[in-house]
């Protein structure tokens, strides 16, 4: 099943991709919406299926009318892996680590399909960085690799727009991968069994203005999904709509020469594939917030 939030007007709703392409959902004043796809996850069991059950029996939403929104608009955790394809390791001119180097984003930096990313006043070196994002369905700790998979409800698309100046300041990465507006996320929550196994062996393409500027398989990955579920629930208690966002592959605009930053007026797009399209345009921060 392939889900999207959405908001019209003043109603949020939530919908799934018909057979026929088109998508069918409820909004939260009409009788059959389920619920946010945050309490749809959290609710665990076969939620999901039944949910999508009673929104295919909705009305047509007509994507080009509405807002898509993130598919989870505050994850409780938001946890990045970076150096996480060999390739971009070495561009970035540091030592493979033989454990994921993990940072947190936060919720206030999300921004939905074809909605603005934003380049902030205060730097214009804002990058690119496609990725996966796993979204935890059933929580817990200390969870091995082998069953790591059960715990997944899902996948979407991200893009981990990073300002890179602020990221280099300090050895810490945390300011330089929040700014407000920066994060990609979405459209679609897939389903872990639209996809195969750990969604490995998907070729994933990002694209600025139209050129690929990053492309690679996710079977290139270091540390797979299963083995980072396992590892960050060693420290951590993953809860059910916590996102890992799996990494970026070689290709940033930071490692080019001349260098590939983001402006004004370009459009950046994330495709995985069997996933879909993640596409956002990019405003200056005076624009979009005027």
């Amino acid at each position: 099943m392939r889900f999207i939030s959405f908001r019209d007007k003043s109603n949020l709703g939530l919908a799934v991709r018909a057979l026929d392409g088109t998508y069918r959902g409820w909004r939260d004043r009409e009788d059959g919406y389920p619920g946010s796809l945050e309490r749809v996850i959290k609710e665990g069991g076969e939620a999901l299926g039944a949910a999508g059950e009673v929104l295919a029996n909705g009305p047509i939403i007509d994507t080009a009318s509405v807002d898509i929104l993130p598919p989870l608009s505050r994850p409780p955790k938001i946890i990045c892996v970076g150096l996480n394809y060999a390739d971009h390791t070495a561009e970035s001119n540091y030592d493979q680590p033989d454990y994921p180097a993990l940072f947190a984003r936060f919720s206030s930096s999300l921004v939905g399909h074809n909605a603005p990313i934003v380049r902030p006043l205060s730097s214009d070196t804002l990058d690119y960085e496609g990725e996966l994002a796993a979204i935890v369905g059933r929580g817990g700790r200390h969870i091995a690799e082998a069953s790591a998979l059960d715990h997944v409800a899902g996948y979407s698309l991200f893009n981990d727009g990073s300002v890179r100046e602020y990221q280099f300041k300090a050895p810490q990465w945390t300011i330089g991968k929040n700014f407000d507006g920066t994060g990609g996320f979405g459209p679609e929550f897939v389903t872990a069994d639209e996809l195969p196994t750990g969604a490995r062996g998907l070729k994933l393409e990002t694209r600025l203005n139209g050129e690929v500027v990053q492309s690679a398989s996710t079977s290139a990955m270091i540390f797979n999904v299963a083995s980072l579920i396992s590892i960050v629930s060693e420290a951590l208690t993953l809860e059910p709509g916590d996102l890992i966002v799996t990494g970026t592959p070689a290709g940033v605009g930071v490692s080019r020469d001349p260098k590939l930053f983001m402006k004004s007026g370009d459009v950046c797009e994330v495709e995985i594939e069997g996933i879909g399209v993640l596409r956002n345009p990019i405003v200056d921060e005076s624009l979009a917030t005027g």
